[in-house]
């Protein structure tokens, strides 16, 4: 037992200490006025030293994906650091393979600014823009989830490719001292430039979710960059599986309204989990799209359905499901939107059934 409590006052000891020298590091150190100078001098910033280089570029307006909001788990942020990053830290090299880290890609979100820097920023982030919005309607889909739907104020219009995604910002509040963003995927209809529409899921003790679900009001007003992501459909005339669950509704919904925009013919099968009945949302719509688009079907799936639920449809996890509908995947393509661990049991069920891994596309949460 005295072995097991020195390990842990000991653990104790090293947290606190840690915390300390991040708190010296921050307050006690002046690093002064850095230059950060972009893409050969394309453009050249004065930024004070001490924040991470993703807080400082979006201070300057040049917005950075980050689907994580700077916690270094998505992996996002890649940026090519000429000079002046110094070394690869711990929290970079699970996101970096050895070729970026010889070529000087490091994550902006763990880089601190404590020296002149000379970066590359690739031109498409310099398209970027922060938009200003209005709250025009708050929809509860579910106990946990809820629809936003934003009326663009300045600029009034946004252009977007279904599967891209927005960085919505919670301002600073009672859970948060200062502002942060977080990302979600725009779920609404591209053909309506005017608005965008947000899914969102409450997180425990998530500082934007909860900010949305107890503080965000009809007629506030909100902030957000984009459009960011490469998530989106290829132009062949494979038949697709969309796969999700929860709030990864969001990139098949845009991508649904834009299919009946164009009258798409293509083949596509939509596998959406849930764990009980009240899991459930956008079903009448889905059916609406099975209705418009001939080749379209919805196939929703309950895990652990609740007595009382009297549900009709498919059971089991979701990759059951698939597993069960499409033993021969060689010909498909995978559209897959969730969680880390969701995506990747769906990958391993639709390689095991012979899809190629570059016919494999997802938008996983951070």
């Amino acid at each position: 037992m005295a072995f097991f409590v020195a390990v842990g006052t000991l653990c104790g000891i090293c947290g606190v200490l840690a915390a300390l020298l991040v708190l010296a590091d921050r307050y006690l150190n002046d690093y002064g006025a850095c230059t950060l100078t972009i893409n050969d001098g394309r453009k050249t910033l004065e930024v004070p030293g001490g924040s991470s280089l993703l807080s400082a570029l979006n201070a300057e307006r040049i917005f950075i994906p980050s689907a994580c909001g700077g916690g270094g788990s998505c992996g996002l942020c890649k940026l090519k650091v000429l000079s002046g990053g110094g070394p690869v830290l711990a929290t970079e090299t699970p996101h970096l393979s050895d070729a970026e880290v010889r070529s000087g890609v490091r994550l902006s979100c763990q880089l601190k600014v404590r020296e002149d820097m000379r970066l590359e920023i690739p031109e498409a982030f310099f398209r970027i823009r922060e938009y200003r919005a209005r709250l025009e309607a708050k929809t509860p889909l579910t106990h946990d989830i809820v629809l936003l739907r934003l009326e663009l104020l300045e600029p009034g219009t946004m252009a977007f490719t279904p599967g891209e995604y927005v960085q919505l910002q919670a301002p600073a509040y009672a859970r948060s001292p200062t502002p942060v963003y977080r990302a979600y995927s725009l779920a609404g209809d591209p053909g309506d430039e005017h608005h965008i529409e947000l899914i969102v899921r409450l997180v425990p003790n998530g500082i934007c979710t909860t900010w949305v679900f107890e503080h965000l009001r009809v007629g506030d007003t909100v902030h957000c960059n984009g459009p960011h992501g490469e998530f989106r459909l290829t132009d062949t005339d494979r038949e697709m599986l969309f796969i999700a669950g929860g709030s990864g509704m969001a990139p098949f919904r845009s991508m649904l309204a834009q299919m009946a925009h164009t009258g798409s013919q293509r083949r596509c099968r939509y596998f959406f989990g849930a764990v009980e009945r009240r899991g459930m949302f956008c079903l009448d719509e889905m059916r609406e799209y099975e209705r418009v688009l001939p080749a379209f079907r919805f196939i929703p799936a309950l895990s652990a359905p609740a007595e009382g639920d009297a549900w009709e449809g498919e059971t089991g996890l979701i990759t059951d499901v698939v597993n069960r509908h499409c033993p021969d995947c060689s010909n498909l393509e995978g559209y897959l939107c969730g969680s880390p661990g969701m995506i990747d049991a769906c990958v391993r069920v639709l390689t095991g059934n012979g899809m190629p891994e570059e016919q494999i596309f997802y938008d996983k949460f951070a």
